[in-house]
């Protein structure tokens, strides 16, 4: 009778520090795997901490704690399939990336990571030191090959294992989403396969942490690079994969193949995921925001509504006399058409006790940005109180563009804890807007259908602190903002070059030095959804005091 190996896969989303939860987690798991006779129940990288935990990693404490819990883990899970879980390992040699093999109630395998990546969101150089290759371990009847997350993006490390008798490759991850990471994730794990002539496991977490969110979509490939399963993005999924031993190799019979949702879903539930996970694992359970009426606050209630319930989500229209009709209308019947609560306090009696108190400083001067600043300050005054008061988190509703070019107030509309949109560019929060008005899914907790009034999309966008104002009154229109932006953040490209695709180079270089003089601001905004390969905060971390301007 040919040989088979059983690999229950855990695709789960475990929280930063909550070890004893994240075990439980892991626990369950086993449990399921041993009810299917599986040979090995896998776990992500870093499960048993989650991830990424920066520099909770290098405190000597939390890794002591770590390798007790793993201790007490393996005692655990002795009756049963081989547990395989990430969780760091310090001993005199070092400080690791490590993943745990438990078996027969006792630690009988540690696979140390090779490749530490130091770019993007990622600085592992600075919280760990660099393992070596670890040989393919015996699990049942086949010998496992396990390079950790990074180790499998360098042909190194899988090329030594199956050198060294690996015959499946298993490779635990922590990858963050960004728009497109699916595709590059696959060319290179297919790589791998090629290179090795091997099947490949990729199991990745899911979850939000900070600004990151880790997206699931776990896949099997087999040699030659024949997909085997797919896990669905975003979901936490337990299942198993059967491999039979051929005459050619192992194979990976053909498991479950989820459906894989596009570009525009997948950046709207990484934006719910996270703003869910950063409130409820902060030990929130309620949101706050204002609104304006204008198309970035309807967004970021609907997202809350979708992450917490619309019952959970109150929102705080603040008008002052430049604010119009049409805008109070349209929040309200944003409010009334998603379910949250909205209230209204006026600021005008705020403003002017301030305006009376600055009177004798500002004394000879012009009324100008500073008066409408007061405006802006004040809403966030009182957003903060009311987030105080009722404990909800208070959500920011600055979309990338502005926070590029520092169209916000800071300690005024930048005031809150989270901002789901902060890598979201306007005129993608134009269509977000659109696709969430045309489509539902089961994971959203706000209602189906039409719910941000497309006028609130239709109408210029607009600040309403002054008479008639419209942001293309001081920015150029959103369509050539965000094409300069995103050459100059994401593509890194020249003033030369933008102004080579048919842009003016005055604009250019106003852009230019509004995104370099906005630094400090986006120092001290809220965190916010990664969504894009180079968000502001670990993706892109530029000085604050920054003389040099592109000469080109």
């Amino acid at each position: 009778m040919a040989a088979t190996f059983r690999l229950t896969l855990a695709q789960l989303n475990p929280t930063v520090g909550a070890l004893e939860d994240n075990a439980r987690k892991a626990r369950d798991a086993w449990l399921e795997g041993r009810e299917a006779g599986a040979d090995l129940v896998a776990l992500p990288e870093m499960f048993l901490t989650g991830y990424q935990t920066q520099d909770l990693v290098m405190k000597p404490a939390f890794i002591a704690d770590c390798m007790a819990r793993i201790e007490a883990l393996a005692t655990e899970v002795a009756d049963g399939p081989a547990l395989g879980i990430g969780a760091p390992y310090q001993d005199a040699s070092g400080h690791y990336n490590a993943y745990w093999i438990l078996s027969g109630g006792k630690v009988v395998a540690r696979m140390l990571k090779h490749e530490l990546p130091h770019k993007d969101v990622f600085d592992e150089h600075r919280i760990y030191d660099v393992g070596p290759i670890s040989g393919p371990l015996q699990i049942g009847p086949v010998r496992v090959g396990i390079p950790i997350c990074e180790d499998a993006w360098h042909p190194d490390v899988a090329e030594t294992l199956a050198e060294t008798g690996a015959e499946i490759l298993l490779v635990p991850n922590g990858s963050p989403y960004f728009r497109g990471k699916q595709e590059v994730r696959q060319n290179k794990m297919v790589a791998r396969v090629i290179d090795t002539g091997l099947p490949l496991v990729y199991l990745n977490s899911v979850g939000g942490q900070d600004d990151q969110v880790f997206d699931g979509a776990s896949f099997v490939l087999n040699p030659h690079g024949t997909p085997a399963a797919q896990f669905a993005a975003f979901d936490e999924v337990i299942d198993h994969i059967d491999f039979d031993h051929t005459p050619d190799g192992w194979h990976a019979r053909t498991g479950r193949f989820d459906p894989q949702p596009d570009a525009w879903e997948q950046d709207y539930r990484a934006m719910v995921m996270a703003t869910h996970d950063y409130l409820t694992k902060s030990g929130f359970k309620k949101a706050v925001l204002g609104l304006s009426g204008g198309i970035d606050s309807a967004i970021v209630a609907t997202i809350a509504a979708d992450a917490l319930g619309a019952e959970n989500v109150h929102c705080v229209m603040l008008p002052s006399e430049y604010t119009s009709q049409g805008s109070l209308d349209d929040a309200a019947d944003l409010a009334r058409r998603l379910g949250t609560k909205l209230d209204t306090v006026h600021i005008e009696p705020a403003r002017d006790g301030v305006t009376q108190a600055l009177s004798h400083v500002f004394e000879g001067t012009q009324p100008g940005v500073t008066e409408e600043n007061i405006q802006s300050r004040l809403r966030g005054v009182m957003l903060m109180a009311i987030s105080n008061k009722f404990g909800g988190l208070l959500l920011t509703t600055g979309n990338k563009s502005e926070m590029a070019v520092g169209y916000c107030t800071i300690y005024g509309d930048m005031n809150g804890g989270y901002n789901p949109i902060k890598d979201l560019y306007k005129t993608r929060v134009f269509e977000t807007c659109r696709w969430r008005n045309a489509n539902h899914r089961p994971w959203m907790q706000g209602p189906a259908g039409e719910v941000i009034p497309p006028v609130i999309i239709d109408k210029p966008p607009s600040a309403e602190l002054r008479p008639d104002q419209k942001d293309e009154d001081s920015l150029p229109p959103y369509p050539v903002l965000d094409d300069i932006l995103e050459r100059l953040v994401e593509r890194d490209q020249s003033v030369a070059e933008i102004t080579a695709a048919g842009h003016a180079r005055d604009t250019v270089k106003r852009i230019e030095h509004l995104l370099y003089i906005s630094e400090w601001k986006r120092f001290q905004s809220a965190p916010g959804t990664k969504l894009t390969s180079r968000a502001f905060w670990l993706d892109r971390r530029y000085p604050m005091v920054n003389r040099w301007r592109d000469p080109s």
